[in-house]
């Protein structure tokens, strides 16, 4: 991110061979608006320090909400990192974040137990 130009060609090349692109971490360290506007992503991953203690600080939930009601109007995709509890689910959930991840759901698993875990739960894939 230190040459945003160089970024923007690669990540242009990148996009057009079918790949789509996520900005992780959003509304920390190098994730600011402008890269909303100039980087080509199809996905905004919401930094978990604003989902932490989201059940909590209605702050954190309004903050949940713009940045879901900002990427749906530029017609990005919302992931929601670091859920842990049914609360926290049920906030995003209302916030109408688009997917949801955590270890609500699971633990990081060897690929070849993840299969077995979303057949066993009838997962929805995103």
């Amino acid at each position: 991110m230190g040459d945003p130009e160089n970024a923007v060609t690669i990540l242009d090349e990148i996009k057009a061979m079918g790949v789509s692109i996520a900005l992780d971490d959003f509304g920390t360290g190098y994730s600011s608006l402008s890269y909303l506007r100039r980087f080509p992503i199809d996905t905004l991953k919401i930094d978990r320090s604003f989902i932490h203690e989201i059940d909590q600080k209605q702050e954190d939930a309004e903050i949940v909400s713009a940045i879901t009601s900002m990427a749906h109007t530029l017609r990005l995709r919302v992931v929601v990192e670091g859920i842990e509890t049914v609360s926290q689910l049920g906030v995003v959930t209302r916030r109408h974040c688009d997917v949801i991840q955590g270890f609500l759901f699971s633990r990081p698993l060897p690929a070849d137990e993840i299969v077995h875990l979303l057949a066993e739960r009838n997962i929805k894939i995103a």
